[in-house]
């Protein structure tokens, strides 16, 4: 059930169309090598409308030629069965098969040559030869190869760029993170004059989208580009020049040493201190006075949900304000088995937002505290005794991340930040 005949005039064209690409011919340049255009169609699928089925169909189409070449000297045409297609496909249902032809048809791949009766057949020469055959033609493939080259050619080439643009926004990132870390002073904290810079970088880096397209990446690089220049031109004038490449795991290091231990368990298993940290543990940048750091310091619902995650699975309708965070974290505190009372009095000492946002910090640390009752109990203890700082409670859990430098650039633009509302159900 091999082949091809030579195809009426309808389906002739222009035949030197695809002499501009040389990959597509073969070594004598009579056509088109069938294999090669096949890879290119694949590439091409998508601004041609094909899927994956219909790919699969036309390779085992593109089986029954008789030779790699296709031209019209070897022939066009194809006549299998459908059960012998059916086979080449993997045993594909001629339902679907005949589905797939019929894509491949519209999308102008292949074009029916039907014999009087639909049936697809050949005559032949004495010598066994086809003279004229009836069933699958690849005249608009061979017609459109130089076509479907260049847009997969196009194709390649537009990815090759966006992962080329994805690869320099990463760099430019990390190098300006970088060099905001090697220039905050010896307590965390930015140096005076940089803290706007690093709020808009913040706000670039956070709404970079996983699956960028290339026009949004080159927005994004322009902005990482014009912040980059920004800060250069910053530490110049400070006669700071930092060399913005410096190693970001290094700084990291540094900064780690200046820290003091994490307020909940480490790494290495320790139990969660409940006890007021000595003056002499705690780092000035992090913890302050009683006196001097009232329970709304200020906190955006945000950057709770990006501390405290899990909290989002207990909102109906997911957690967008204050109001459901509430919600959600009560439901969450029966689960936790903390008690009605323990609840109440956090609320009256610490406020629904602060209560909410300890609530939510429990949950997401579960797995090392014992009590939660009895941590809700201490953190109101604290509260009472004007010794707690709910900022300080959520930016330990981005230093136990190990996103040091982020947690006290954060503490130190909180400090200037709005309140959080401190106001009960």
């Amino acid at each position: 059930m091999q082949i091809l005949g030579t195809v009426t005039s309808v389906f002739r064209g222009r035949r030197n169309s695809f002499a501009q690409n040389p990959e597509l011919q073969n070594k004598q340049g009579r056509g088109v090598n069938r294999w090669v255009i096949y890879k290119k169609l694949c590439v091409a699928k998508s601004a041609l409308d094909l899927n994956d089925r219909c790919l699969a169909v036309l390779s085992s189409l593109l089986s029954f030629l008789p030779d790699d070449d296709m031209n019209e000297k070897t022939g066009l045409v194809v006549f299998p069965s459908n059960r012998q297609l059916s086979l080449r496909a993997h045993g594909m249902p001629e339902s679907t098969l005949r589905r797939h032809l019929a894509s491949l048809v519209e999308a102008g791949i292949i074009a029916r040559k039907d014999s009087p009766t639909r049936k697809r057949y050949a005559h032949k020469d004495r010598e066994g030869g086809v003279e004229l055959a009836f069933g699958f033609s690849f005249a608009p493939l061979l017609d459109r190869a130089s076509e479907i080259a260049g847009i997969a050619d196009k194709i390649l080439a537009e990815q090759k760029a966006l992962k080329r643009l994805r690869d320099e926004v990463s760099v430019m990132r990390r190098e300006i993170a970088s060099a905001f870390s090697e220039n905050a002073d010896g307590s965390g904290d930015l140096i005076q004059g940089l803290e706007g810079l690093f709020v808009r970088f913040r706000g670039v880096v956070d709404t970079i989208p996983r699956r960028a397209s290339l026009d949004e990446l080159m927005i994004i690089k322009a902005n990482l580009a014009a912040i980059y220049d920004e800060l250069a031109i910053a530490l110049k004038n400070m006669a700071i020049v930092p060399e913005m490449s410096g190693n970001v795991a290094q700084s990291e290091r540094q900064h780690n040493e200046s820290l003091p231990e994490s307020l909940f368990e480490s790494q290495n298993g320790k139990k969660i201190d409940l006890e007021e940290p000595s003056s002499e543990e705690t780092d000035p940048s992090i913890s302050q006075s009683k006196s001097s750091i009232p329970v709304s310091t200020a906190i955006s619902l945000d950057q709770v949900l990006r501390t405290c995650p899990d909290i989002r699975e207990y909102g109906p309708n997911g957690i967008s304000t204050w109001r459901e965070l509430q919600d959600a974290s009560q439901i969450v505190s029966g689960f936790l088995g903390i008690s009605p009372s323990a609840y109440r009095e956090a609320l009256s000492f610490m406020g629904a937002d602060a209560t909410s946002t300890a609530i939510a910090w429990i949950l997401q640390k579960l797995a090392t505290i014992s009590s939660p009752g009895g941590y809700l109990r201490s953190l109101t203890q604290k509260a009472r005794a004007g010794g707690f700082s709910i900022s300080q409670l959520l930016f330990s859990g981005m230093i136990s991340n190990g996103n040091l430098a982020s947690a006290r650039i954060a503490m130190r633009l909180q400090r200037a930040g709005r309140p959080m509302s401190n106001t009960n159900p």
